[in-house]
């Protein structure tokens, strides 16, 4: 008997500390209300009394929480009773650190930006504004994300760091300064509109609450218009992803947000079998058999210079095999011209609305395309 209520009682207690927010517990009094979230798997927002407790399921093992975010109001005394495992963060954050393109854009259309102090990795920036404040030295260049300037970072004055986290990896030096980062895993999301739900986060972070539920609610609306605009066609075309690097062709799986986004645009991924979020590494060889007679094939490069038909040979020219290199079907993305890095958290609509128009033009006649090209000869 002795045993047994020893079991249960470490079984209390391991469910007390796994608790997303839920409910009431010692340490953090009584939810108030929570976020509704419909599309991320890894994200819980809670609201209390006294702060916002955000917490962050592990992408890479998800029984267990990667972080716990406690969000204080910086104008109010930090409460006496706040959860133990949780990283205090005091909101909203007026001198932001932000180590990628994708969460600077995310800044911006919140119009955040004059709490943005620092970025990493500003030859990846495409927008003027935020260019133009780092030429004048209002927004401090950090360098490369995996090794940034930690001196700058102290400078600054810099209350939070927003960094991209991956599996078994960390952030060097930053971890030492005490300053909260937040691990933005919004990539980590199977479902577009998941990624988009993590600017509820982030307006959290940043004081606009508000302005980040009218992004969602509006990214979300246009998205399922489209989807159901695509969802009763009669004919679904087969379609490749990417191209190979190096000795294998990492093709994104049926269940990761891109194999999503191609079925709601009403295509026939060929690769939709494959579950899960990550992107599977397959031989040429695999991939010709299964996909050579594709209908389509869409890939994206990140050089100044156009793609065409003549370097994709020339890259490698068993591509000139695939059906959709000779009937001429191939589309790229080029991502140093387009905004496609910037938008595809905040606006998968706008992938999914160039996705449509390439597969079934006449749902979208007046489409005008702003990532996916037709390659040139």
């Amino acid at each position: 008997m002795k045993t047994l209520r020893t079991i249960l009682l470490l079984a209390a207690v391991l469910l007390c500390l796994g608790a997303c927010g839920r409910g009431k517990t010692a340490a953090e009094g009584t939810v108030r209300a929570t976020d509704t979230i419909r599309y991320a798997r890894n994200l819980h927002i809670a609201y209390y009394d006294d702060y916002v407790s955000v917490r962050i399921r592990d992408p890479w093992d998800t029984l267990r929480q990667r972080q716990h975010y406690v969000l204080v109001d910086r104008d109010k005394p930090l409460p006496a009773r706040l959860p133990a495992d949780g990283t205090v963060i005091r909101v909203p954050v007026e001198k932001a650190v932000i180590y990628t393109s994708v969460h600077t854009a995310i800044a911006e259309e919140l119009g955040a930006l004059d709490q943005v102090a620092g970025i990493c990795e500003p030859q990846y920036i495409t927008s003027p504004e935020v260019l133009r404040r780092i030429g004048e030295g209002r927004i401090a260049d950090l360098g490369m994300s995996t090794s940034p300037n930690v001196e700058k970072i102290i400078d600054i004055g810099t209350e939070m760091i927003i960094a991209s986290p991956f599996e078994n990896s960390g952030y060097g030096s930053a971890e030492k300064l005490g300053i909260p980062i937040v691990e933005a895993a919004d990539y980590m999301e199977n479902h577009p509109l998941g990624r988009t739900e993590w600017v509820l986060f982030y307006g959290l972070l940043l004081g606009c609450r508000e302005e980040a539920g009218d992004v969602f609610a509006r990214t979300e609306r246009r998205y399922l218009e489209l989807k159901e605009l695509a969802a009763g066609v009669a004919y679904r075309p087969t379609v490749l992803l990417e191209r190979r690097y190096g000795n294998s062709w990492a093709v994104p799986s049926g269940g990761s947000y891109i194999g999503v986004m191609h079925a709601d645009a009403g295509a026939d991924y060929v690769f939709r079998s494959y579950s899960g979020a990550k992107s599977v590494h397959l031989t040429f060889e695999s991939v010709y058999d299964q996909a050579g007679d594709a209908d389509f094939w869409f890939l994206k490069y990140d050089t100044k210079a156009p793609m065409t038909y003549t370097l994709l040979k020339q890259e490698y020219e068993p591509y000139a095999n695939f059906r959709p290199w000779k009937e001429r079907r191939v589309f790229a993305c080029n991502t140093i011209t387009s905004t496609y890095y910037d938008d595809i958290t905040l606006h998968p609509d706008r992938v999914l609305e160039d996705l449509i128009a390439i597969y079934h033009p006449e749902r979208l006649p007046d489409h005008k395309q702003r990532y996916y090209f037709p390659l040139d000869e």
